[in-house]
C-alpha cells in the first residue's frame, strides 16, 4: 500500500513538474524565436552566444535543477529535516547561512576573475574567431559576470525548495530570465538598432537577478532567515555538502570543457554556426528537459532517503519505472525529429534575419544531437543514484576521462571529415554515450541494478519504433508529394507535422500495447482508473 502511495504521488508530482516546466520551455521557445528573428544567425549573435556560456555555467549547470548545489542541498538537508511540515531547526538555519556565504563567496571571486581576463578567456575559446567577435564577446562577458554570484544562491534555493516539496516555483523561475530577454528585444526595437546584442547580455544580467528576487519570499517563508555565518571549519555538514557540492562542480566544469572545446573547432565554421549549434540544443532540451525534469526532480528525494533507509529493492524498482518512461517517450521525440524536424525547425524560427539557409544549420545540428536523447535520459537518471550515495566523485572521473574522446571526436569529424555543424552535435552524442556506459557499469560497486529488464524492454521500444518509423517517413513523404504547394509553407508545416505525429503516436502506442512493453500496461491501468473514478 505504501509503494502505491508512492507511485501515485510521484507521478502526480511528476505530471504537475511537466505541465510547468512545459509552460517554462514554451516562453524559452518564444525567446528563441524573437532572438532569432532580431538576431539571425550572425558573427554579432555568435558572440553572445559564446560568451554567454560562461554565466550560464553558473545559472544553469550549477545553480539549475539537477545541478551540483541543487542536488547537494538535497542530499543533505533531505535528512536534516525529518518533519517538513515544521520550521527549519536552528542548527539546519545555520548550515544554511554557512553555505551560502560560502557560495557567495566563491562565485563572487570567480564573477571579479573572468570580469578582469574576459578578454584574454574569449580568445582562448573563440582561438579562431575575428579581433571583433572577440572583442564583443568579452564585453558581453563582462556585462553577464553578476550572473555568477546569483547562479549559486539560486542553486541552494532550488535545493532547499525541493527538499520542502515546493516543486512548482524552481521549475517556474527560469521563465523569468525569457521573460526579460522577450522584453528586452521588443523594447529595443522600439528605441534603436542592438546589431551587437548588447540587449541580450543586459537582460540575461538582469533575469538571473529576477530569479533569485521571485525565490527569497518563498525561502522566507519556509522559515529560513539569512544571518551570515562563517564557520567553515569544524563543520561535518558542511564538509558533507563541499565534498559532494566540490567534485560534482568540477564534473560540470568537465561537461563545461565539452562545450569550450566545441566552441574552439566552432569558431572556425561560417558565421552562425555556434549560434545555430545553441538553438539545436533549445530545440532537443525542451522534450528531453520536461522528460527528465518531470521525472527526476520528484524521485531524487526519494532515491536519497531510500538509500538512507538501505531499502535496494526500492532504488531498483523506481530506476526502472523512472528510466523505462524516460525510454519510452524518447523513442517518439528521436523519430519526430528525423521524419519533421526541419518542418519544426522553419515553423518555430524562419522570419525575419533567421532564412532558410539558417534553418538548414540549426537542423543539422539538431539531427545528429538527437541520437543522444537515450544515453543522456539514462545518464542524468542514474548520476542521481550517485548522489543520493553521496558519490558525486565517480560522475567527475568518468567525465574526466571523456575530455579527450571530446577533443579526437571533434578533430575527427570537423577536421578530417569536415562534416561542419553536425560532425559537433554527433560528436556530443558519441560523448553522452560514453558517459552512460561508464556510470552504468561503475553501478554495480554500490548497488546491481535491474539492467537486464530495462534493456529488454529498451530493445522492445526500437524494435517497435523502428516500424514506427518507416510508417510515419512513408506518410511525411506522400503528404510532401501531394500537398506541397497546395498550401502556404507555414500551413502544410502545420499540418504534416499534426498528421505525422498524430500516425506516430497510434502506431507506437498500439504497438507497444501489442508487445507488451514493461510499464506502459501499468500507466494505461493507472489512466483507465482515473477515467472510471
Amino acid at each position: 500500500m505504501e509503494t502505491t502511495n508512492k507511485d501515485t504521488s510521484i507521478l502526480k508530482a511528476a505530471w504537475l513538474i511537466a505541465l510547468v516546466t512545459v509552460l517554462s520551455k514554451v516562453i524559452g521557445f518564444l525567446r528563441d524565436v524573437v532572438t532569432a528573428k532580431y538576431y539571425g544567425t550572425t558573427w554579432q549573435s555568435d558572440a553572445y552566444f559564446y560568451a554567454y556560456q560562461i554565466p550560464s555555467f553558473a545559472i544553469i549547470l550549477l545553480g539549475g535543477v539537477g545541478g551540483p548545489l541543487h542536488s547537494a542541498t538535497v542530499a543533505v538537508f533531505s535528512k536534516l529535516i525529518p518533519d517538513l511540515n515544521e520550521k527549519p531547526s536552528e542548527f539546519v538555519n545555520k548550515l544554511y547561512n554557512t553555505f551560502l556565504c560560502a557560495s557567495v563567496l566563491f562565485f563572487t571571486a570567480l564573477g571579479i576573475l573572468f570580469y578582469i581576463f574576459a578578454p584574454q578567456v574569449m580568445a582562448i575559446i573563440i582561438n579562431n574567431g575575428s579581433e571583433a567577435m572577440i572583442a564583443l564577446s568579452a564585453k558581453h562577458l563582462q556585462i553577464m559576470t553578476p550572473v555568477f554570484i546569483v547562479g549559486g544562491i539560486v542553486g541552494i534555493y532550488y535545493g532547499l525548495l525541493i527538499t520542502y516539496k515546493k516543486f512548482m516555483l524552481p521549475n517556474f523561475s527560469p521563465m523569468i530570465m525569457s521573460l526579460v530577454i522577450i522584453a528586452g528585444c521588443w523594447g529595443v526595437t522600439f528605441f534603436r538598432q542592438d546589431t551587437n546584442c548588447y540587449v541580450l547580455a543586459w537582460a540575461t544580467t538582469i533575469g538571473a537577478i529576477c530569479q533569485f528576487l521571485l525565490q527569497f519570499p518563498q525561502i522566507k517563508k519556509i522559515g529560513f532567515r539569512f544571518k551570515p555565518n562563517f564557520c567553515f571549519w569544524n563543520n561535518p555538514e558542511l564538509k558533507t555538502l563541499i565534498e559532494l557540492v566540490f567534485p560534482a562542480i568540477l564534473s560540470s566544469t568537465i561537461g563545461q570543457l565539452h562545450i569550450y572545446i566545441d566552441m574552439f573547432f566552432t569558431s572556425s565554421l561560417r558565421d552562425g554556426a555556434w549560434t545555430s549549434v545553441g538553438y539545436a540544443n533549445r530545440i532537443f532540451q525542451f522534450p528531453v528537459g520536461i522528460l527528465v525534469t518531470a521525472f527526476l526532480v520528484p524521485l531524487f528525494p526519494l532515491f536519497t532517503r531510500l538509500v538512507a533507509q538501505k531499502d535496494e529493492d526500492g532504488i531498483r524498482s523506481y530506476f526502472n519505472k523512472g528510466v523505462g518512461l524516460l525510454f519510452y517517450v524518447a523513442i517518439p521525440i528521436i523519430i519526430g525529429i528525423v521524419t519533421v524536424g526541419l518542418d519544426a525547425v522553419r515553423l518555430v524560427f524562419e522570419r525575419g534575419e533567421f532564412n532558410y539557409e539558417s534553418s538548414l544549420m540549426v537542423f543539422e545540428a539538431l539531427l545528429y544531437l538527437s541520437v543522444s536523447i537515450i544515453p543522456y535520459v539514462f545518464r542524468d537518471s542514474i548520476t542521481r543514484v550517485y548522489y543520493a550515495y553521496d558519490d558525486a566523485k565517480t560522475p567527475f572521473v568518468v567525465a574526466t576521462s571523456s575530455i579527450i574522446l571530446k577533443v579526437f571526436f571533434n578533430y575527427l569529424f570537423i577536421t578530417v571529415m569536415g562534416m561542419q555543424i553536425g560532425g559537433i552535435t554527433l560528436s556530443t552524442s558519441l560523448v553522452t554515450l560514453y558517459n552512460a556506459i561508464g556510470l552504468g557499469v561503475l553501478m554495480g560497486k554500490k548497488i546491481k541494478l535491474d539492467y537486464k529488464d530495462l534493456f529488454v524492454n529498451l530493445a522492445k521500444m526500437i524494435f517497435i519504433g523502428g516500424i514506427a518509423f518507416v510508417v510515419s517517413l512513408l506518410t511525411a513523404k506522400i503528404l510532401g508529394y501531394v500537398l506541397a504547394g497546395s498550401m502556404t509553407r507555414q500551413i502544410f508545416e502545420i499540418f504534416r507535422i499534426a498528421v505525422v505525429s498524430m500516425v506516430l503516436t497510434v502506431t507506437y502506442v498500439v504497438l507497444s500495447l501489442g508487445f507488451k512493453v514493461g510499464y506502459v500496461d501499468e500507466v494505461k491501468e493507472r489512466i483507465l482508473a482515473k477515467i472510471m473514478k
